[in-house]
């Protein structure tokens, strides 16, 4: 079998940086308990960035480890196992202990909401932000048009970490709107109350629908569109495109990774030079779901595979496959998928 790989696949930037800086904490928190074994040292108590909710006296210590991401630090199972390998656990947000002294939380590539930061800060617990710098974008500018008085469409799926964060983000801004005193006037015999800062919206019928609901309440209401960072460019569009039906002056702010783009792209590329395609990644991530249905829309059979023990019995039946993976797969499982298909240890 001969394996073609796309020009660009697995980890991109936000993600290899989120991975890096958990694993610089694990780095350190075991040179700090190396340190205090020698000479009787504590680790840095005092680096906390914020004061505990409640005397910390009265609680018990966190039992190890003492490594936190706030959320799956990114939606790979493999990658989430190397972490807990290096002592790093997973802390739900419905589950946060009302003690978080002495804690490292690590927050996730997807970014979190102002709210749960604020939280986490008073808890006690040091913050390590992770969030991908294109996200952190995405969630500054809906803070500014929020608070600018626009209503948000934001574009992607409602349960997404990166989409709650976001929302958090626009919520914030509407509520520095609303103690300015500035709130909009109504127009076209609408309501000027406020309503929610932003509609979430997973596609362009769900959009249209939204508009068309939004338009009866304020015809004259200032909008714009934000996406999911890794949200089709085509779809982007279709949605955008609906929304315009209602208001033709909607804000469309290009929020999609440039990294989406160019992975997207390169598997297009990739499934006209071959029979089938095998997409490496996390059942979990939104943008490795979307390679498969690309790879799936372009007229070649594609299967999703975490590991090379998902692998399709199907995939022995072509001989040129094209192997394409998620931002957030590993090099290692992209590498070991490659060997498996191509039955050689060479693969790098």
């Amino acid at each position: 079998m001969k394996v073609l790989r796309a020009k660009v696949l697995g980890f991109c930037m936000g993600v290899r940086r989120a991975m890096n800086m958990a694993g610089s904490e694990a780095r350190l928190l075991g040179d700090l308990a190396c340190s205090k074994q020698i000479d009787g040292s504590p680790p840095h108590a005092a680096e906390h960035s914020g004061p505990p909710a409640r005397d910390p006296s009265s609680i018990p210590p966190l039992s190890q480890p003492k490594i936190f991401t706030i959320g799956p630090l990114i939606h790979n199972p493999q990658a989430l196992k190397t972490l807990s390998e290096q002592g790093i656990s997973v802390l739900e947000e419905d589950a946060l202990p009302p003690c978080l002294t002495g804690a490292v939380l690590i927050v996730r590539a997807h970014g979190i909401t102002p709210g749960l930061e604020e939280t986490l800060k008073e808890r006690g617990g040091r913050l390590v932000d992770a969030t991908c710098p294109h996200v952190r974008s995405s969630q500054t500018r809906a803070r500014q048009l929020a608070e600018a008085g626009y209503h948000i469409f934001l574009a992607g799926e409602k349960r997404h970490g990166e989409i709650i964060g976001i929302q958090g983000y626009a919520e914030q801004g509407q509520k520095a709107l609303l103690e300015s005193g500035r709130m909009p006037e109504a127009s076209g015999g609408g309501d000027a109350a406020p309503g929610l800062p932003c509609t979430i919206v997973a596609d362009a019928a769900e959009a249209e629908e939204a508009a068309r609901l939004l338009h009866e309440k304020n015809s004259g209401l200032s909008c714009a569109l934000l996406a999911q960072t890794t949200m089709s460019p085509e779809e982007y569009k279709k949605t955008g495109d609906a929304i315009l039906k209602y208001f033709p002056s909607l804000r469309i702010v290009d929020t999609i990774c440039g990294a989406t783009r160019d992975r997207q792209e390169a598997l297009r590329e990739l499934c006209a030079a071959v029979e089938a395609v095998i997409i490496a990644g996390g059942r979990e991530s939104a943008n490795t779901r979307r390679l498969l249905a690309i790879a799936r829309n372009s007229g070649v059979p594609a299967w999703l595979a975490e590991t090379q023990a998902d692998l399709p019995k199907e995939i022995w039946n072509y001989s040129v496959v094209g192997l394409s993976a998620g931002a957030s797969t590993p090099d290692s499982i992209i590498r070991d998928i490659e060997r498996a298909l191509t039955g050689s240890q060479d693969a790098v």
